[in-house]
């Protein structure tokens, strides 16, 4: 991804996934907004976006944060808001475990309470070691926690998978954490 489409992907994760209210843009009960309405509202807020732009976001994202509806008018974020959207996502069956990362100075408040969406709607948690490194290594220095996802799960804890494979649980209480 180069620099430009760097700085749009994190303009689109603001307004998609965080603050529609900035440039005016009122995403729909399930978080899609019309491309074109967005572009010309980004416009009147002195952003230039066109539609080749954002769908080579979406294209190039390594992260596959952005979803393009099927008839590729609409865009909205898979995952990670911190507004109310239905993804209208259904209740998956995880694997047995689920991988969060984070930052090493937080392990002593997850240790008491468990993970918390925290600014988030829900709590992003992931299929692999690999992954939850790589986000724990943007807060710190980073530390893997094992989630026994299956159990919380017999348990009656549900889960959800966004589009873009993450793996999305209201909470998970301390007792369901490997350190």
């Amino acid at each position: 991804m180069n620099n430009e489409e760097h700085k749009n992907s994190k303009f689109l994760s603001y307004i998609l996934r965080h603050n529609p209210d900035a440039i005016g843009i009122e995403l729909d009960e399930n978080g899609w907004v019309e491309i074109d309405e967005l572009c010309r509202l980004a416009k009147s807020h002195n952003k230039h976006l066109t539609r080749e732009m954002i769908s080579e976001v979406v294209r190039n994202n390594d992260k596959k944060r952005f979803t393009l509806s099927d008839d590729k008018r609409k865009i909205r974020a898979a995952q990670g808001h911190s507004i109310n959207i239905d993804l209208g996502l259904k209740p998956s069956a995880p694997p047995d475990m689920l991988y969060h990362g984070t930052a090493s100075k937080n392990l002593n408040a997850i240790a008491q309470l468990g993970l918390l969406p925290m600014s988030r709607d829900m709590v992003h948690l992931s299929s692999d070691e690999e992954t939850a490194l790589k986000v724990g290594s943007r807060h710190g220095k980073p530390i893997i926690i094992r989630v026994a996802a299956a159990q919380m799960a017999q348990d009656g804890h549900e889960f959800f998978r966004a589009e873009n494979g993450v793996w999305l649980a209201k909470q998970v209480e301390a007792k369901y954490l490997r350190f």
